[in-house]
């Protein structure tokens, strides 16, 4: 059986030589600036977004107004039957 005792000088020699070429290479690291670009479908949705939305806020205000005024009647059957088809689906 023969046995080679090699010295990891070798090795560590040419780690050396790495991590000496490696600071002159880094220099300055260059940095790139984020950018956002949003797409012409997603501007086109933002403003079909932004009609719905009025649409919407009208028909809260007209909620509160009733609410306050004591107009506004609950429905609890209604309700319940719309809760139900949210969670079972039926």
């Amino acid at each position: 059986m023969n046995i080679d005792k090699t010295t990891g000088s070798s090795f560590i020699q040419s780690y050396q030589k790495q991590m000496q070429a490696a600071p002159a290479a880094k220099g300055k690291p260059v940095q790139k600036e984020d950018q956002l670009e949003i797409s012409s479908q997603a501007k086109e949705m933002y403003g079909k977004n932004t009609k719905a939305d009025a649409a919407r806020q009208e028909k809260i205000n007209l909620l509160k107004a009733q609410i306050e005024s004591g107009e506004y009647v609950n429905n609890a059957e209604k309700v319940a039957d719309k809760v139900f088809q949210f969670w079972f689906g039926k």
